[in-house]
């Protein structure tokens, strides 16, 4: 990989935020990017085309929408085989999301909308009272299966659907909720004794306790909730979180001696002086700056838009497994170089999403290589069609094996796939707009 730093694109052949990807693009490239397998840019709208609407809506469709009771059964496997009808609150709000995102963006169909709207009927219908998260079970019917959360992103996974779902309907009730829900999540994130057993998330059921932790991942979901909803509306409150998000994750995570992002620091910010000083969450850190890019843009800040690309590319580099290809998601111990070894489809996809917008952006050679190299891994390894399913594995071990696969619990992936499919697809459609006509 060419490994020069984005700061030094304009002075290497790249162009800067706000620039023409459409000039640079077409100079390159002879009016397309094409991945390792020659697909050009329209060939690659096409083929997020199929993977999206002939694949993964139909088999969603068929499997997993509960076309009688709303919400989504995700708990089947890749036949789509269900192992009980239960229903997450997790994946209800995520999915809810996905489907007025695409009503909103890609396929302005009633039934789209309808499946939202039935998945936030649904789980509503258990929204806890005062400062007490959904449970993250629920019945088929929508009741509460399980004790109310310890974590703060099933909540603000519900506050990002019922915030798209304003959008598409330009009711503003639901966004007035998804505030209300952010500010909860808040509350509850900021007390001195949040998920105490935080550590064990990524090293285990012995990791020590770490109460009050700020972490990582809490900042990442509220940022991306947060400036999906102060593109729809101006609000002082929220700007004030996006801000403190923000800076939490450019000014305190990043470990400058590691030049990688923390995961967990103490409640007051400040670094631990325990093993967690030695804990990345890769994946983590890749899907968290492609989301700090969309704020860059929205505030209009090129110094904050290079910042998050070279740091992307950073943490890229350093989880890719030059072995078999792929990013590893967990970094327990940098010193000592010990990883989790498995693989995971989200990790590999927040590659995509990233290294797609830096390259739209800016038209930076490395940003397409990366996108090139994981594209191919990626469909040369996780897809199911010679398994006779349309949908691609969740996860495997390092080398993503099926027979591996196949022991693993049984999910369906309503969320992190669908985004990729999607954002991508919107971020190519716009590179062609801006090519020239012949």
């Amino acid at each position: 990989m060419d490994r020069r730093a984005f700061i030094n694109l304009t002075a290497t052949g790249g162009i800067g935020l706000g620039g023409s990807i459409a000039s640079f693009a077409q100079r390159k490239n002879g009016g397309a990017i094409s991945t390792r397998s020659g697909l050009p840019l329209t060939n690659l709208a096409a083929q997020y085309r199929r993977d999206l609407f002939d694949d993964f809506l139909p088999f969603m469709e068929k499997y997993v929408i509960d076309h009688e009771l709303g919400g989504f059964m995700c708990n089947a496997d890749h036949t789509g085989r269900r192992e009980n009808t239960n229903k997450l609150s997790w994946f209800e709000g995520r999915g809810s999301w996905v489907y007025a995102f695409l009503y909103n963006n890609l396929a302005r169909e009633k039934k789209y909308l309808d499946i939202a709207h039935r998945s936030l009927e649904l789980v509503l219908r258990s929204k806890p009272s005062s400062d007490v998260l959904w449970s993250k079970e629920l019945t088929r019917e929508g009741k509460p299966i399980t004790p109310p959360d310890i974590e703060v992103y099933g909540d603000l996974f519900i506050a990002e659907g019922l915030s798209e779902f304003s959008k598409a309907t330009g009711e503003n009730s639901y966004w007035d909720q998804a505030k209300e829900l952010v500010s909860k999540c808040v509350r509850i994130y900021d007390r001195p004794d949040y998920r105490p057993s935080i550590g064990q998330t990524y090293l285990g059921k012995d990791a020590r306790t770490f109460p009050g932790a700020r972490i990582q991942g809490v900042w990442m979901v509220l940022v991306r909730v947060i400036t999906q909803m102060l593109e729809m509306r101006g609000d002082a409150e929220l700007e004030k979180i996006a801000a403190r998000c923000v800076d939490a994750l450019m000014d305190h995570h990043f470990n400058p001696e590691l030049r990688l992002n923390n995961e967990l620091l103490n409640h007051d910010l400040s670094r631990p002086s325990n093993e967690y000083s030695q804990l990345v969450y890769t994946g983590h850190c890749i899907e968290t700056l492609w989301m700090v890019l969309l704020e860059a843009k929205r505030l209009k800040s090129n110094k904050l838009f290079a910042t998050a690309a070279e740091r992307f590319r950073r943490h890229v580099d350093v989880a890719w497994d030059e072995v078999y290809g792929g990013v590893f998601r967990n970094l327990m111990n940098v010193d000592e170089n010990r990883w989790t070894l498995d693989k995971v489809l989200w990790a590999q996809e927040e590659v995509l999403i990233g290294s797609l917008m830096v390259f739209e952006e800016t038209g930076a050679a490395w940003a397409r290589e990366m996108f090139e190299r994981t594209n191919e891994y990626v469909r040369r390894t996780f897809l199911l069609q010679k398994h006779g399913s349309p949908i691609w594995m969740y996860a495997g071990n390092r080398r993503v094996e099926f027979e591996e696969f196949k022991t693993r619990p049984k999910r369906i992936e309503n969320y992190h796939h669908p985004r990729h499919l999607m954002l991508n697809l919107l971020s190519v459609e716009r590179m062609l707009k801006k090519m020239p006509v012949k």
